[in-house]
């Protein structure tokens, strides 16, 4: 049993597992508010249902995003102690940018959220929303930074320290925003954004079209769709669009790892072209199976169709990352997006032409379409930590001076085990899956039960005001015998 491939693996677990939540919450945000600002200007009683229906979602959602989170963090410390020493100064600030400008504002404005509804007026119920809305985008915004400044390192310079007789390297941060802007955390920033605006609009499309299946709440679903379709449609093509940025900054930033992404083996000075399937054998150095496209990667990378694209033959020997996992992950997520661009072009046209409700078998695809858009989150973020290794911090050029990096084997705690590794691996295995069946039996439980009808609804608030005016009739009575008795007595 090798340490660094079980602590890797043990990471991998736990931020994938992590990794389900956070998207789906900045997504729901999202059209919670749109759902609650329909509310607002319109008054109608439906879009109030669906408001508070997808705020008990989203909450339940929320809980369990925070509650997988905290584990990576002390990750850092029991696994990664080498590693966390290395960027502590880098992630220090990241970090706690995100406590002061995300979290606060995001549990802050939670609880108005959520037991608000009742408490506080229109105007600032929706502006909690939108408060918790940002707030979960800008927990993603400074995550997604340190993250990033692991890929395309900026802003620093190493200083070496004395750690129990061995200097010891540590990146200190030199330029706060240029740590922030590196070169590839708008690009990457962006693309994770927009990919989880497309999971909350098809898991909202999702929900909505399966009551229309099963001919329930098929008012509020109705009103929902109108939302999530075209959101779903816009943001499916905006992903595509982020995802061709990325891409073609990576020639410049990681080459070796566009040229695993796409399993481009050997150098030529002829065009590149691009492999849409196939099995990637590195001894080799081919794709078995493979179905190329003639000067078509070089075309995507430089928009010219001459220019050939570096190859892994390129790269030192002992700085290739490995090819076939990232080879096949991205090329998972490209086809899912096409699938995802399909189908929700497929759904609006069909919405535009009011016959959404009568082709149940583009209600069940629909249906399915959360799974493809959380596959396609997390083959994204394989694609972009496994296609970076050997390094766990790339190396750059700062001002023209060579900076060092950092290897992944390099990053370990030395006074953690293989056996207490894998024995950990175990107890999160188990806790995550009690976890994983408590968060799909709530959340089954509250679509089942899905929003309130527009009656009981209309109902409950008329109960709400006969209450209001009892307390206060009740409360008036009180002061006046009161007074009376005050009166009796003098």
């Amino acid at each position: 049993m090798d340490v660094e491939i079980l602590s890797r693996l043990q990471f991998a677990g736990t931020i994938m597992f992590h990794y389900l939540f956070p998207p789906l919450s900045i997504g729901l945000g999202l059209q919670l508010f749109l759902c609650e600002l329909a509310y607002f200007r319109t008054r109608k009683t439906e879009w109030e249902a669906a408001a508070r229906f997808w705020t008990r979602v989203f909450a339940v959602n929320f809980a369990m995003g925070v509650a997988t989170g905290i584990v990576m963090e002390f990750e850092f410390g029991t696994n990664w102690a080498a590693y966390s020493r290395f960027v502590g100064d880098v992630f220090g600030s990241a970090l706690a940018a995100e406590g002061i400008f995300a979290f606060f504002l995001e549990s802050g404005f939670l609880a108005v959220l959520v037991f608000g509804w009742d408490r506080v007026g229109p105007k600032m119920h929706l502006f909690s929303t939108l408060m918790v809305f940002l707030g979960s985008m800008f927990s993603a915004v400074w995550i997604v930074v340190a993250n990033s400044w692991q890929q395309t390192p900026a802003g620093y310079h190493i200083v070496w320290q004395d750690v129990q007789g061995e200097q010891v390297p540590r990146a200190e941060v030199t330029s706060f925003w240029e740590m922030v802007f590196n070169p590839s955390s708008v690009d990457r920033l962006t693309h994770t954004l927009v990919g989880a605006l497309v999971l909350g609009a098809f898991f909202v499309a999702s929900v909505c079209s399966y009551y229309l299946l099963k001919n329930r709440h098929e008012l509020v679903a109705r009103r929902c769709l109108s939302i999530a379709l075209p959101t779903s449609l816009v943001f499916t093509l905006l992903a595509a669009i982020s995802g061709h940025d990325s891409a073609q900054k990576l020639v410049e930033t990681q080459p070796a790892k566009l040229a695993a992404m796409e399993a481009h083996f050997r150098s030529t000075d002829e065009p590149t072209g691009l492999t849409l399937f196939g099995w990637p054998d590195a001894k080799n150095q081919t794709v078995h199976f493979g179905v190329k496209i003639p000067y078509l990667l070089s075309l995507m990378v430089y928009n010219d169709a001459t220019k050939p694209v570096p190859a892994m033959d390129q790269i030192p020997e002992d700085e290739r990352p490995p090819v076939w996992l990232p080879f096949q992950t991205f090329h998972l997520m490209v086809a899912l997006g096409t699938l995802m661009i399909v189908f929700s072009a497929l759904a609006c046209w069909s919405w535009y032409r009011s016959t959404y409700g009568q082709r149940r078998w583009l209600l069940w695809a629909i249906v399915l379409m959360p799974v493809a858009a959380m596959t396609a989150n997390q083959a994204g973020w394989v694609t972009a930590e496994v296609g970076r290794q050997p390094w766990i911090v790339h190396p750059s050029v700062q001002d023209g001076v060579e900076m060092m990096g950092l290897r992944t084997a390099d990053g370990l705690s030395e006074s953690v085990t293989a056996e207490q590794v894998l024995s950990s691996i175990i107890l999160f295995g188990i806790i995550y899956s009690l976890l994983f069946a408590v968060w799909v039996f709530v959340l089954n439980n509250k679509i089942q039960h899905g929003p309130e009808s527009v009656e009981e609804l209309e109902e409950y608030k008329r109960q709400l005001e006969r209450d209001s005016m009892a307390d206060k009739f009740g409360r008036s009575g009180r002061s006046l015998g009161g007074d009376m008795m005050e009166e009796g007595t003098r």
